[in-house]
């Protein structure tokens, strides 16, 4: 079976019915519960995951890693978005910069874009040489191979959008104040080049989705069940089990004694709502 008929195949098992607000926190909420005992099964056992997140600008990388990470500790899930780099980081090694951002035992590290920048953006905004793209995609399995071999549990999802749903996207983000800010003038640069990005992303994925470290593609028109589909998955991906808990039952609070309130002039904020 080709590559598009697998593809099609599966766009068409999507169902089309919408979730609706309630049912999706509810969900969230259960898949939630389970990120906690993940997190606390990870720091048991010292488990090191990196999770990278890739698609195009406006596929919903933001919302997907938000909707992981809300509800476990920041000290255990680390975000990593790592700017441009800068003139001292393109005199190193490409991938440098981002080794000192892997996790350590216990530590979840997410990627919202990681390394495969060489083979998207910077290649198709011509940033690199082609044989620089070239010859990272040649590098990046082995690499992969060394992080994985070295103990590092890998994942690596690609959050697919269509044309219409990432138009209607950015057309919102510059209509609303609180968005506007994730539109960059290299966001519009590279909105004009969906076809150079669709191949940029074919020969990623021909060079690096490898038996251990593959991609796995998340359909990402409806965010909502794209977030739950990844969360669920990722779930799936790492055995855990939920470590026993003493019941916890808060303690009596000490009684004030001597103690009472000072008529301190405090500097409180106006309560306008």
């Amino acid at each position: 079976m080709s590559k598009n008929k697998a593809k099609k195949d599966l766009e068409e098992t999507q169902s089309t019915e919408k979730l609706n607000d309630k049912a999706y926190e509810r969900e969230l909420k259960t898949l939630h519960v389970e990120l906690v005992k993940l997190q606390e099964w990870i720091r048991h056992k010292g488990l090191k995951v990196c999770i990278v997140f890739e698609g195009r600008d406006g596929a919903g990388k933001g919302g997907a890693i938000k909707a992981i990470t809300e509800r476990v500790s920041p000290r255990v899930f680390r975000v990593v978005a790592l700017p441009a780099p800068t003139e001292r980081e393109r005199s190193q090694m490409y991938a440098q910069r981002y080794f000192q951002h892997f996790p350590a035992a216990g530590e979840v590290v997410i990627f919202d874009r990681s390394w495969y920048n060489r083979a998207g953006v910077e290649r198709v905004m011509e940033f690199c040489t082609e044989e620089q793209a070239k010859r990272f995609l040649r590098m990046v399995p082995e690499f992969e191979k060394v992080m994985v071999e070295s103990g590092i549990i890998l994942l690596k999802y690609w959050l697919e959008v269509s044309p219409e749903e990432q138009t209607r996207r950015l057309e919102a983000r510059i209509e609303d104040g609180r968005k506007i800010w994730k539109l960059s003038p290299m966001d519009l640069k590279s909105y004009s080049r969906w076809f150079d990005y669709s191949r940029a992303r074919d020969a990623m994925f021909e060079a690096s989705d490898t038996s251990w470290a593959p991609w796995y593609v998340a359909f990402s028109d409806d965010k909502k069940k794209a977030r739950l589909n990844i969360i669920r998955h990722l779930l799936g991906q790492i055995p855990y089990e939920e470590i026993p808990r003493e019941k916890i039952k808060l303690p009596k609070r000490q009684k004030a004694g001597d103690y009472q309130e000072p008529n301190y002039h405090y500097k409180i904020i106006p309560q306008i709502y």
